[in-house]
């Protein structure tokens, strides 16, 4: 839960209620105990940034304009290896982050993710302190999105040996075993994530065709990448994906996994989910990313998520949102319009 209440940090300073975004994602902050589900997570993640307009979920005084993302991919895309890949990430992202610094380098043996507060002169620093929930979530946060770059860039997951955070131990830490690595310190001025240096070697194995696949549920789907306990339901997820708009069933997944179906079902048990769920949350944020950025037909879209029929997708949408594709799009559409119409200094910009 301490992930969740970080994300909502830049929106609560911001003076935005998140509950409605709550609401549409069936999470609630009052089950302080319980794990959120990563789809769910994903989609809030998405929701926060296109209600507030910034892919930096409301963090910094200056949003992360739209696109920076996909922006950033497309920049990686076409070098020869993973250390070209981010050195280039790097470079972008300090035209689009003026208040992070990120640094990639070897070091020994080892090669080294670092990022540091970048001060601007005659600004108010943009958190209120060392363990400021803000600042917490904005570390978190970058090294989620430039680790899980870099390994979906390269196809395969990169073990980090040792993360060094700077700031105090949050309460939620114990879950850093499953994000980042078991090896986590809470020290120091900067962060700074450690691993083999052989893997800036690795080569790059990513193509338009397969960035096209990836951008949708983006950015929010970087949080349900490579996570050390989410094996099986990454891999199922992008074989339904990969298949639409064919339906594969689970026998048929199972089958191309080398798996019986008994084993897939107690295998996707154990990680905290179902065929069933994943396929739901598959359409569900397919839905909303082009929603939410294209003018798509609705019709179309339905056909694509496989849908028998146009009715039966908007049934399944009113369930997923409370509304129905046409009002999801106005509304997000009204929204961003009166965010950007908003002068400096209102409320909903800072």
């Amino acid at each position: 839960m301490g992930f969740v209440d970080g994300m909502l940090s830049g929106m609560r300073r911001r003076g935005r209620d998140p509950a409605p975004l709550l609401a549409a994602t069936g999470i609630s902050l009052a089950d302080t105990a319980s794990r959120i589900p990563v789809d769910r997570y994903a989609a809030l993640y998405n929701l926060i940034i296109a209600e507030l307009d910034d892919e930096a979920l409301g963090l910094f005084p200056r949003p992360m304009p739209p696109g920076s993302f996909e922006f950033l991919c497309r920049g990686m895309l076409g070098t020869a290896t993973l250390e070209e890949a981010l050195s280039r990430a790097c470079r972008f992202l300090r035209l689009v982050l003026a208040d992070l610094r990120v640094e990639v380098r070897r070091q020994g043996r080892h090669a080294e993710i670092e990022i540091a507060e970048a001060p601007i002169p005659a600004t108010p620093p943009p958190f209120s302190g060392r363990d400021d929930p803000a600042r917490v979530f904005a570390f978190e946060w970058l090294l989620r999105l430039v680790h899980s770059v870099a390994c979906w860039f390269v196809n395969r997951g990169i073990a980090l040996d040792e993360v060094r955070f700077p700031y105090a131990r949050p309460a939620h830490a114990d879950d850093y075993a499953l994000v980042y690595t078991e090896c986590s310190g809470f020290e120091g001025d900067t962060l700074l994530a450690r691993f083999h240096d052989n893997l800036l070697d690795l080569p790059v194995r990513r193509d338009d065709t397969a960035l096209a696949h990836f951008l949708e549920g983006a950015p929010g789907r970087i949080s349900m990448l490579y996570r050390r306990d989410r094996e099986m339901v990454v891999r199922v997820r992008d074989l339904l994906r990969a298949a639409l708009p064919v339906n594969l069933s689970i026998e048929e997944v199972a089958h191309q996994l080398h798996l019986s179906t008994r084993t897939l079902h107690r295998r996707l048990e154990d990680e905290g989910s179902s065929f069933r769920l994943i396929k739901e949350a598959t359409r569900r944020d397919i839905a909303w990313s082009r929603l939410a950025k294209t003018r798509q037909p609705i019709a179309q879209l339905a056909a694509d998520l496989g849908y028998a029929d146009t009715s039966a997708f908007y049934r399944a949408f009113v369930s997923w949102s409370g509304q129905s594709p046409e009002q999801f799009r106005t509304q997000l559409a009204a929204r961003q319009d009166s965010h950007r119409a908003l002068p400096p200094g209102r409320p909903g910009r800072t």
